[in-house]
């Protein structure tokens, strides 16, 4: 797997750099987005070069016992989508966290995001895990309501006071 971490890290910041939506506090908080106010609203985009701090996220993952990425695969052994998957707490019961889960924009709709979901649920499941949070980017809306057909409900909003930079 660790092999694929160049390849998993070139398809997120590919996704991240065309589909902004998808940027939401934890890429931030990561440093691979940003959030930038156009004079009404904040915007976010990709950080430029920021390719290497994701891949050592994905690095960290990889090899981490409460961590785990799952692949889907095409035919022809390439990848199709990924998800990132922790065991985490916060001293309460353990719970999952889906920390991304990404497909390939030219093949979505092909149910190949439902298979990983459910191969995440049953990574949590196998390891005791009833709850799963997920984050989201909040003009993120496809992703929205795929979460949400699949049993996902907000619990919650993420507010953010960015320093000047």
């Amino acid at each position: 797997m660790p092999d694929d971490a160049g390849i998993l890290a070139d398809m997120f910041y590919a996704n991240l750099s065309t589909h902004r939506g998808y940027i939401s506090h934890g890429e931030v908080q990561m440093g691979v987005g940003k959030l930038s106010f156009d004079g009404e609203k904040y915007v976010p985009s990709v950080v430029p070069e920021s390719r290497p701090l994701w891949h050592t996220y994905i690095m960290e993952h990889i090899d981490a016992d409460d961590m785990a990425v799952l692949k889907a695969l095409l035919p022809d052994g390439s990848i199709a989508g990924f998800c990132v998957l922790e065991d985490s707490e916060d001293g309460g019961d353990h719970f999952g966290v889906l920390c991304d889960i990404l497909v390939n924009p030219d093949i979505r709709g092909r149910g190949i995001g439902s298979a990983l979901l459910d191969a995440a649920l049953g990574w949590f499941a196998s390891r005791g895990l009833k709850d799963v949070y997920l984050e989201s980017g909040k003009d993120n809306h496809p992703a929205h309501e795929f979460f949400m057909s699949k049993g996902f409900f907000k619990v919650s909003e993420v507010y953010a006071r960015i320093g000047e930079r």
